[in-house]
């Protein structure tokens, strides 16, 4: 054992540096083991691909070895207030600790940054939807005033969909860059020279992969400088890089550009008159190809949108008003940055917009989706996908799809890569740094193929530490009798029924996790009017709902598939998670089903290959949400009657917690019985 190794272990030992200055810290033999292998890992500049079960203590585990090794190293987590809790709780826990005077930073895409410059344009704008956007909107002129960081985090009032967010901060597209008067005072340029600075710097994946894949979020500078990167919750690295690796538009960006063309405006005499014609044709086309959208379903393929008559043309209609807007506003570009960077961004949309409706036409081949029934099935067995030579062909290549989304005004278009390992594996290369890749959600059945093959890893070292809880005397799964195939129509009604004693033994206390958002609305309408507050995805801001949910202390909280992560109700609050399905993912999602075709090309069964290991993921993140203490109490129920009468639903069985099983909502009641016991005395 290394040095490195055997000063970690002592760190977070009985007695070590934590145990001593940490109150409530319990030394942890699989943090042990866990940190011992990272440090490992650092030292010998190796690839470490680690499953750290709920309860292991991972974040102090890497963070140990990573303060001691003395090398700078880049710590990137799955979302922004993960990001922030890492930063502002737990390292500066741990450094204090450790006795060790590192230089820390965090940063952000600039999109989390105030900008000075778009903040003036906006107090010169005045239009606001509402008083309370205005009001709102002093109050971050105030902020601004005082802050030092420019971090809109530190806005806890400010929604993270407000519609100020893009008046008062800066894109990549929009960012004036040298040219902007207030570059000297710029936040996101003062952050990252204290990334620079820094030994050790917190990012998460969003600006990790936006540099990675050359996309110019002002990080990668301090990329070639690192000499160890620990990649957090890297269960989500694969499906984001894809969007990363490819290239899209989308309406709201467009509008964007066309209001952002008509503030400049005031900075240039005559030239609202000149522009303000072109830009109203922009809007106006895009008004006119949303419209035509509605005829499509939410998410497709190009090859669907297109087929459509009024909306290919609306996307030519769309294409000519951009570049009539980007040549009137080319003579005005010497007169200010601002016409710059706008002629720039609307060249640069054409550009995209071109590239999408008309590229590489042999990637339309991933475009009918089968009929909208149980893909699991049909890829388990003998179904064969559409357009099956073209899709050869363009699996062959490495494989792209073309696709769009609709939203409730907008859509977005997007080109994605089907298998990203390539790049991820050049980057990684390229670092010749240490890469640890951690989650608790990254083995299948005990083994890491599935994901390390996305993620481009070649024979790397691998360390599977469960969950140290007593899942056997904590927690306890019931499978409901005689539920419905999950596909048929009355299968959330009969869930509810199944779930209702289960909730009445436990007082409430519920998450209830739903596959699509329409058995949720029916599930909410089952349960209006029961004895436990609901709290339901989409009537509040997540943050919001959870800290009711919490308070409530016997509500019943219903999520969708984004409520899998970030569900953190530690106690009494939550006892009891309903899943009502397994996550397999859907059928009519392009991209999925591209890569279930490219697997079967290259000779693979997609069914073993990619819609299993990926519904295990979804499954394991799910069940994270039960136990988040030692002292936590709780009933798993699975509502799916796959789990027991389809051979696959063994591997999800084996990749869970050894939980007890039972059958019988009696035992469901008798647990609840003797937690109300213990907690009463």
């Amino acid at each position: 054992m290394s040095l490195l190794a055997q000063a970690s272990r002592e760190a977070l030992s009985d007695g070590g540096a934590l145990a001593s200055r940490l109150d409530g810290f319990v030394a942890r033999p699989a943090q042990q083991r866990l940190t011992a292998a990272v440090a490992e890992a650092i030292e010998q500049r190796e690839v470490l691909l680690a499953e750290a079960g709920t309860g292991t203590g991972k974040t102090y585990a890497y963070l140990v070895p990573a303060l001691l090794s003395g090398l700078k190293t880049i710590v990137s987590t799955g979302t922004r207030a993960l990001q922030d809790q890492l930063y502002h709780r737990d390292l500066p826990r741990v450094r204090d600790a450790l006795g060790k005077g590192i230089r820390s930073a965090l940063l952000k895409g600039r999109a989390n940054y105030l900008c000075r410059y778009r903040l003036e344009q906006a107090r010169g704008d005045g239009r606001f939807a509402s008083p309370e956007q205005a009001s709102q909107f002093q109050r971050i002129v105030a902020w601004a005033g005082r802050t030092r960081a420019g971090d809109m985090a530190e806005m806890e009032s400010l929604a993270d969909d407000s519609p100020l967010l893009p008046l008062v901060t800066s894109t990549v597209d929009n960012c004036l860059g040298t040219d902007c008067p207030f570059w000297e005072e710029c936040f996101v340029v003062q952050a990252r020279q204290r990334a620079q600075a820094a030994d050790i710097v917190v990012v998460n994946h969003h600006l990790l992969l936006a540099d990675l894949a050359l996309k110019q979020e002002g990080f990668g500078e301090i990329l070639p400088g690192a000499q160890a990167f620990v990649i957090d919750e890297a269960h989500q690295l694969p499906e984001l890089a894809a969007s990363f690796f490819g290239e899209g538009f989308g309406m709201r960006q467009i509008q964007e550009l066309a209001r952002d063309c008509l503030a400049e405006c005031k900075q240039t005499t005559g030239a609202t008159a000149v522009v303000q014609g072109p830009v109203r044709s922009v809007e106006q086309a895009l008004r006119e190809l949303r419209a035509a959208m509605e005829a499509l379903p939410p998410r497709g393929t190009r090859y669907r949108a297109l087929t459509l008559p009024a909306v290919a043309d609306g996307f030519d209609v769309v294409a000519d008003a951009l570049s009539a807007l980007e040549q009137t506003m080319e003579p005005l570009a010497q007169t200010s940055p601002g016409f710059e960077a706008c002629v720039a961004r609307a060249r640069d949309l054409v550009e995209r917009l071109e590239r999408w409706r008309d590229g590489d036409a042999a990637s339309d081949a991933f475009a009918e989706p089968a009929e909208q029934e149980s893909l699991v099935e049909a890829m388990a067995g003998e179904g064969e996908g559409a357009n099956a030579e073209a899709l050869a062909a363009a699996a062959a290549r490495g494989g792209e799809v073309y696709w769009y989304e609709l939203s409730a005004r907008g859509f977005r278009c997007q080109r994605t890569p089907l298998d990203v390992s390539a790049p991820l594996r050049q980057h990684r290369e390229r670092s010749q740094a240490a890469w640890i890749f951690t989650s608790a959600t990254l083995a299948v059945g005990g083994g890491f193929t599935h994901v390390g093959r996305k993620l481009g890893l070649f024979d790397p070292e691998t360390l599977l530490e469960p969950s140290p809880f007593d899942w056997q005397r904590q927690a306890l799964c019931y499978l409901p009798r005689n539920l419905p195939e999950p596909n048929s129509r009355d299968f959330t009604r009969a869930m509810i029924d199944a779930v209702r004693p289960v909730l009445e033994a436990s007082g409430g206390r519920a998450f209830l996790l739903f596959a699509s958002h329409r058995a949720l609305r029916e599930a909410a309408a089952a349960l209006e009017g029961g004895p436990w507050p609901l709290f339901v995805q989409g009537q509040s801001p997540k943050a919001e709902l959870l800290r009711r949910f919490r308070e409530s202390g016997n509500g019943v909280l219903l999520g969708s598939a984004t409520f899998r992560e970030g569900v953190d109700v530690a106690g009494d609050a939550l006892s009891v998670v309903v899943i009502d399905k397994l996550p397999f993912a859907a059928p009519d999602d392009p991209v999925f089903e591209a890569r279930l075709e490219a697997v079967r090309r290259r000779g693979g069964n997609p069914f073993r290959d990619e819609q299993l290991p990926q519904a295990v993921i979804a499954l394991k993140q799910g069940v994270g949400r039960l136990i988040r203490t030692e002292s936590d109490r709780g009933v798993l129920v699975l509502c799916d009657p796959r789990i027991t009468n389809k051979p696959y639903g063994r591997v999800f069985m084996q990749s869970l917690p050894r939980f007890a099983l039972t059958r019988r909502i009696e035992d469901v009641q008798a647990f609840f019985a003797t937690s109300d016991a213990v907690t009463a005395g």
